[in-house]
């Protein structure tokens, strides 16, 4: 298997996606430490393509990745054509997962949380770079012990982790 370094982004591509573009721009933005290695500038879909040639693609994406992250939105949860695809692939290749909610939230919420994650092993945080790339950072070996352990469920950060941040 070769070396899996890349960040998966899921997301809503009707509603959600300046949300990943924003993701994109902290990247580039010399101010900030926000960093990742996108798994999306890998293979470039077009609109035209079949959903086979897409997932296909998708699936060379999430090869190449060490961590999914899941932008949830309002309306992610009934998404099942490709969200949920690519969810229940990340979970398959074990990947470990990044739940961002959107709205604020900084623990999972249940009410737009997609089913296919409800009762996995995933971190949820708010959306803002500071935390996400603290989950970046932390999630995936955090993951792997807790699955050692046999864990399962819904994990967040805590308020100390969060004013350690500045948030």
């Amino acid at each position: 298997m070769a070396y899996r370094n890349k960040v998966f982004v899921s997301f809503d591509g009707d509603t959600d996606i300046h949300y990943y573009r924003l993701m994109c721009a902290w990247k580039q933005n010399d101010n900030t430490p926000f960093d990742f290695h996108d798994a999306h500038d890998i293979v470039q879909c077009r609109d035209t393509s079949t959903e086979e040639t897409i997932k296909r693609s998708l699936a060379d994406r999430l090869a190449n990745s060490k961590v999914f992250v899941s932008l949830i939105g309002e309306k992610t949860r009934y998404l099942t054509k490709f969200v949920k695809w690519e969810l229940e692939q990340a979970l398959r290749r074990d990947i470990p997962i990044i739940g961002v909610n959107l709205n604020g939230r900084r623990s999972q919420d249940i009410d737009r949380c997609p089913p296919a994650i409800r009762d996995e092993l995933v971190v949820y945080t708010s959306f803002n770079a500071a935390i996400i790339q603290y989950a970046l950072e932390n999630w995936p070996d955090e993951y792997l012990g807790l699955k050692a352990r046999g864990n399962r469920g819904a994990r967040y950060y805590d308020d100390s982790v969060y004013r350690r941040l500045g948030l």
